[in-house]
């Protein structure tokens, strides 16, 4: 079983994350950068398939820029075969990465394809729904346990209520949560294979996808500055700043 896993390079999360003085966007001059951590989830959990003797061969792809190789080297020393990686230096919309993972499965045929739940820098979590959608497979989102038996598998999910089981026919597409596991470290003699392994480039207009966004983004704000908190002596004077200074009584 061929399993494809899409991953995603993204300012790393330990990163306070700067906007332009153009407010044109977000600043990504000398800053560290790192795999996204819900991706790092699901080369885990396709690497636990494969240690399982479930998946024959993991398929990584990412899509970005050439630095985008080191995100998928990383995820080759966690243990995946061989790299995708459609170049692309474009701002990318959810639709349009959506569109370019379809024509990867379209052309590898993976039996499973599993994708973070949402990248940590957009925070959209769409591209696994809409890669659904296009593809036409069953999809099990927000996975926190993935079990494959024969040509199905099983994805328990959390929803509001607490958790949900679907039983989905492969070929499918999971997208996963934090509970699913953690992922481990990549240890030193695989960080060294992984140089040597495969990594394709491609391009959309290789693939025969179109990237034009209908979206444009105006401006790019960092939240504003919280004020500090202040202590009251007593209720009275809590009731009295809630109603004349926060008016919200």
């Amino acid at each position: 079983m061929k399993v494809l896993v899409a991953v995603k390079r993204v300012v790393d999360y330990n990163v306070k994350v700067r906007v332009k003085a153009d407010n044109s966007g977000v600043d990504l001059a000398n800053v560290k950068m790192s795999m996204n951590p819900f991706c790092e989830i699901a080369v885990e959990e396709a690497v636990r398939l494969k240690e399982k003797g479930v998946a024959t061969e993991i398929v990584v792809v990412s899509i970005g820029p050439t630095t985008a190789q080191e995100q998928l080297r990383t995820a080759l020393a966690l243990g995946a075969d061989r790299a995708i990686l459609v170049e692309s230096a474009e701002e990318l919309t959810s639709l349009a990465v959506a569109k370019l993972l379809k024509a990867v499965v379209d052309k590898e045929q993976p039996t499973l394809v599993i994708l973070g739940k949402q990248a940590i820098d957009s925070d959209n979590n769409q591209t696994g729904q809409m890669l659904a959608a296009l593809t036409g497979y069953g999809q099990g989102t927000f996975a926190s346990k993935v079990e494959v038996s024969g040509d199905k598998v099983a994805v328990t999910r959390e929803i509001d209520g607490g958790a949900q089981t679907v039983s989905l026919k492969l070929p499918a597409i999971v997208t996963t949560d934090l509970r699913l596991n953690e992922p481990r470290y990549a240890s030193l003699p695989n960080i060294m294979k992984a140089k040597k392994k495969p990594l394709e480039v491609l391009t959309p207009d290789a693939l025969g996808v179109s990237t034009a966004s209908t979206n444009k983004t105006l401006k790019v704000e960092a939240p504003a500055a919280r004020s500090a908190g202040i202590k009251v002596k007593s209720v009275a004077e809590l009731v009295e700043k809630l109603k004349n200074e926060a008016k919200v009584i």
